[in-house]
């Protein structure tokens, strides 16, 4: 694709090529945390901002130019190609997102995934609109597009919004495994075209995020979710990076066979066992503990490094948190550490 930065750290490092440093962002880099951001969003609900294009590419932007970071992550939610597609649901401050028609029934499902995933890739022009704006801003720096990954849409759905179980959509796996697949595999094709969308308009790497995947069991991911997040990540060819919470024990999983270039590893972990659990021919992505954010320099900056070090394990190594930016952090510290390692040699 003309103009993507093949040469940039982000890139190298997904294809194996470990740069003299680790490239560094943070998830969730995109809001939350930065006062210009909250300005922005003053009187403009979650998922408007997400499909209002210059609002949308102004908020991805921000935290390059603040922070300085070595990528830029598309500013969106999980739900966005939900929306897209037609389904009824709303970001409530404090709560999450809530639908409002569950799937939970073999009727239910047959009624959303008659809705064709080819819909999502018609209606993500604000999309596409956004992402070209962000990446003729960018220059050299890439631009990771994302989505959310077929078990945490489909968590969501059955549950009808944020659960701590998900014991609705782990039900469905087992009393109605075909409503599931069928369930699982329209999400796998909304998911696809929400990336394609984004990498067609100049993303040049996306991230799966499976924000739930950690309460499955390894067979349960195995035999229900595995098959239908590499069917999601299959469908573009950048780099891919595929990131889960709480997902110690399905390590080896997330690799989705050959699927995904990097895996995140959260904060659970320390990086050099994830290396040994992922094998040699993978990149990892992670894992400063969000809450050391808040920890006095001294005690952040060691934790740092000794997240620097462990990732020297692996074949190479993209600096990130172990999960999102919580949103009271102080932007002053993100900033610091992006300093910090550009300072440090790998």
């Amino acid at each position: 694709m003309d103009g993507v930065p093949t040469a940039s750290l982000l890139l190298r490092a997904l294809t194996g090529d470990r740069p003299d440093r680790p490239p560094v962002w943070f998830m969730r880099q995109a809001g939350r945390s930065l006062p210009e951001y909250r300005d922005l969003r003053v009187g403009t609900r979650m998922l408007d901002a997400c499909l209002t294009p210059d609002l949308a590419a102004e908020i991805t932007l921000q935290p390059v130019r603040r922070h300085g970071v070595d990528a830029g992550i598309f500013f969106s939610d999980i739900v966005v190609p939900l929306r897209l597609a037609g389904i009824d649901v709303e970001i409530e401050p404090g709560r999450g997102p809530v639908f409002a028609n569950p799937v939970r029934t073999a009727s239910d499902v047959a009624r959303i995934t008659a809705v064709d995933p080819g819909e999502v890739a018609a209606a993500a022009e604000p999309i596409r609109a956004a992402v070209r704006a962000v990446v003729s801003e960018l220059g050299d720096t890439p631009l990771i597009g994302f989505a959310g990954a077929p078990f945490t849409l489909a968590a969501y759905l059955v549950e009808g919004g944020p659960s701590k179980e998900h014991l609705r959509a782990r039900a469905m796996m087992h009393a109605d495994p075909a409503a599931w697949h069928a369930l699982a595999g329209w999400l796998a094709q909304v998911s696809a075209a929400f990336l394609q969308a984004q990498t067609d308009a100049g993303a040049s790497a996306v991230q799966l995020f499976d924000s739930w995947a950690g309460s499955l069991s390894v067979a349960d991911y195995r035999a229900f979710v595995a098959p239908h997040s590499q069917a999601a990540l299959a469908a573009v060819t950048v780099p891919r990076i595929h990131f889960g919470v709480g997902t110690a024990h399905l390590l080896p999983d997330m690799r989705l066979g050959t699927t995904a270039d990097a895996v995140g590893v959260d904060w659970r972990t320390p990086l050099d066992e994830a290396a040994a659990a992922l094998g040699p021919d993978v990149t990892v992505q992670g894992n400063i503990d969000p809450a050391l954010l808040r920890a006095p320099w001294e005690v952040l900056a060691a934790h740092v490094d000794d997240v620097l070090r462990r990732g020297r394990a692996a074949r190479a190594h993209i600096l990130n948190l172990g999960h999102g930016v919580p949103p009271d952090t102080d932007p002053t510290v993100l900033t610091r550490i992006v300093e910090h390692v550009h300072a440090t040699a790998s």
